[in-house]
């Protein structure tokens, strides 16, 4: 059977890496492309060629179509495979590349066309018998005909932009009153983002989850629904978590959905991957489903579809491009056991999940598990588009990459996610993990309490919330300290720095700044080389060690295994229970910076003058360096702690000096 020689793929990030894996595995070419920020991405090395198409911005390059399809002509690729967003569901595209001669690896522009404006969409769905929201969708955009419309549907509603997606032009209303308002803000929102300004209008279902069913068609008049995913854990209209099958989904409403999904395909003759999405209300007398839309493109979470059917559907996708008939029929189709896929991204979910940007300066993965033989799926995989070293920008989606896990049963497949997200570090930037932990071990989610309002209502555990305490995280950053000093330290005992003295004990002070707060600690160490940290209250017994697993810290008889990071003086540590980042305050880089030092300079340490920058009388600004000391065998440079006059110079470069020793005085 034909099978296409070469594909580009006109995407990147995870879904170009994505896509390529299969492709190599099917022993078909690719081409990739990028833009100016990408030119030393993962996808690029990913595939066979690539071809630059233009500058940062997606509206100068990956929404370049002309240059796209060019970049196809000239490497003599067969097809192009668009992933999903930027022109996955541009009929324009879709149609150009036919008329190019290339195949396009979707459906038909008719078919994107037909299901991409939402009201035109609902009216084929209602006459193809799909149950659809209790709504208006007509054509006539009079505000004060939908206002009547809004009143006679009944509050609460929802106005949504009739061309629109990923949550932009929408709004949720509660009364008639705010109904103006409302409508006048998501068409402003709705011009801007999709130019086209049309809306419709939806009854608001109470606790409503977000089901999906994955269809294919072929050209042959084939059609199967490869079962369902719940997508409610949302924020702002956005996917957070996806899981399949539907927790507390019936074999009765299952098969109801499914067909009414695989009506949805036919009745636009539909090619391809696809995805139909409902609502579905939850009342007292169980489950109602109503048609939402439908997506012309494989989805962001079809790795949970994968992970349950043991298909590949960028395999499927290529072989129904190719003019294949599916693989097999719906009787053929089994699912086993559970799957979920929680998306990392860059963003900062404390701060109303504002997108971050920065460097993955450390980017460690949980160890993915897979197997070969058929019966037995990956346990944990990962879809990403980056390497450690690599800049996230703030040109594109702020995901990072998709971690899936599957278990047999959703218990099973919850211990494993929460496993694998203590395991994923990153640093550098600001990530969902931690939140990601949180809501997979809220109650809500662990029960299967399921509904778009979930975040919300369980706010109070996911948000702001520190699983490791400040004295694991003060433990974890003195050891890493003292690690550190050992691997500098020779053999000779007099310049160890490990507190080793002839009689009696040794105290060596810490500070460190977490969560905007100072915090001293104090280390204790005993003649025979036993430590206890003092954080205020009583002195507790801490021990620690360095394995190839990680940091084994005991502190107060409690153990625990931390991996642990420094990157200038911030230190992350990462633990079963959670993460955190403290400041280690490098006293001697820092001595006289406090204004309550009051004009004095004083060694924080014990150490060796090397030397003065400055001599009495002489002027200074505040953070001048002044005198530079040694101790643990590093130079750290004092700067003054205000602007000032030296007054008088206590040391000479030589002397040794004790923690505390005043160097020099300033006046004012």
């Amino acid at each position: 059977m034909f099978m296409f020689k070469k594909i580009l793929i006109a995407n990147r990030g995870e879904i170009a890496c994505r896509v390529a894996a299969t492709a190599h595995r099917m022993a078909i070419k690719t081409v990739a492309v990028y833009s100016d920020a990408d030119a030393d991405a993962k996808h690029v090395t990913a595939c066979d060629e690539a071809m630059h198409i233009g500058g940062s911005a997606p509206k100068d390059s990956y929404l370049r179509w002309e240059r796209i399809i060019a970049a196809a002509q000239a490497t003599g690729a067969d097809a192009i495979h668009p992933g999903y967003g930027f022109l996955s569901e541009n009929e324009e595209f879709a149609q150009a590349c036919a008329d190019a001669g290339l195949v396009f690896i979707g459906p038909p522009a008719s078919a994107i066309k037909a299901m991409g404006l939402k009201a035109e969409s609902k009216r084929l769905m209602e006459k193809a018998g799909v149950p659809l929201v209790p709504g208006y969708h007509g054509s006539d955009q009079n505000p004060a005909l939908l206002q009547r419309e809004a009143d006679r549907i009944g509050y609460p509603v929802l106005i949504k932009a009739s061309a629109g997606g990923g949550g932009k032009g929408m709004r949720a209303v509660e009364s008639s009153e705010e109904f103006a308002a409302a409508l006048a803000s998501c068409q402003r929102e709705a011009i801007n983002s999709f130019g086209d300004d049309a809306v419709l209008i939806e009854k608001y279902a109470q606790r409503p989850r977000h089901i999906e069913i994955q269809i294919f068609g072929d050209a042959h008049g084939n059609y199967v629904h490869l079962f369902e995913r719940d997508c409610s854990v949302q924020r702002r209209h956005q996917k957070v978590l996806e899981e399949a099958p539907a927790p507390g989904m019936t074999e009765a409403m299952r098969q109801e959905m499914g067909e009414a999904a695989v009506a949805a395909a036919r009745a636009v003759h539909y090619v391809g991957a696809g995805t139909v999405e409902f609502i579905v209300e939850q009342r007292a007398g169980g489950m109602t489903f109503y048609f939402m839309e439908m997506n012309t493109r494989l989805q962001v979470e079809h790795p949970v579809t994968e992970a349950i059917t043991g298909l590949d559907l960028v395999e499927w996708q290529l072989r129904v491009a190719a003019g294949q008939p599916l693989p097999l029929k719906q009787v053929q189709l089994h699912r086993r056991g559970h799957a979920i896929e929680a998306r990392i991204c860059a963003e900062s979910p404390d701060n109303q999940f504002l997108p971050a940007t920065g460097t993955l300066q450390v980017y460690r993965q949980p160890v993915c598990t897979r197997f070969e033989r058929a019966d037995g799926p990956t346990h944990v995989r990962i879809d990403d588009g980056v390497r450690e070293g690599d800049a996230i920008s703030p040109y594109y989606d702020s995901m990072v990459a998709k971690l899936i896990v599957h278990g047999d049963t959703r218990e099973q497949a919850l211990a494993r996610m929460d496993q694998a997200l203590s395991e994923f570090h990153i640093v550098g930037l600001q990530t969902n993990v931690q939140f990601l932990r949180h809501v997979v071990q809220s109650q809500s989610f662990a029960t299967a309490d399921l509904d778009t309002a979930l975040i919300p209502r369980e706010a109070n555990v996911l948000f702001n919330q520190e699983k490791i305490g400040l004295p694991v995280a003060v433990g974890a950053a003195v050891a890493l300290t003292l690690e550190e000093e050992k691997s500098r330290e020779t053999a000779d005992p007099f310049s160890r720095t490990d507190g080793w003295c002839l009689h009696g004990l040794t105290q060596r002070r810490f500070e460190f700044e977490i969560h905007g707060e100072l915090q001293a600690a104090h280390l204790w160490r005993e003649h025979d080389g036993t430590m206890k940290l003092s954080l205020g209250a009583s002195p507790l017994p801490l021990r620690y060690e360095s394995t190839h697993k990680g940091l084994q810290l005991e502190l107060d008889g409690q153990r625990c295994l931390l991996q642990v990071y420094r990157r200038g003086e911030v230190v992350h540590v990462f633990g079963a229970k959670g993460a955190t980042q403290i400041t280690e305050i490098d006293l001697l880089a820092h001595a006289g910076v406090a204004q309550h030092e009051g004009g004095r300079l004083t060694a924080p340490m014990p150490g060796k003058v090397v030397s003065f920058q400055v001599k009495a009388g002489d002027t200074v600004s505040r953070g001048q360096p002044l005198a530079v000391m040694e101790a643990m065998k590093m130079e750290h440079t004092i700067a003054a702690p205000a602007d000032g006059v030296v007054a008088e110079i206590l040391y000479a470069p030589g002397d040794q000096v004790l923690e505390g020793a005043e160097l020099l005085t300033m006046a004012a």
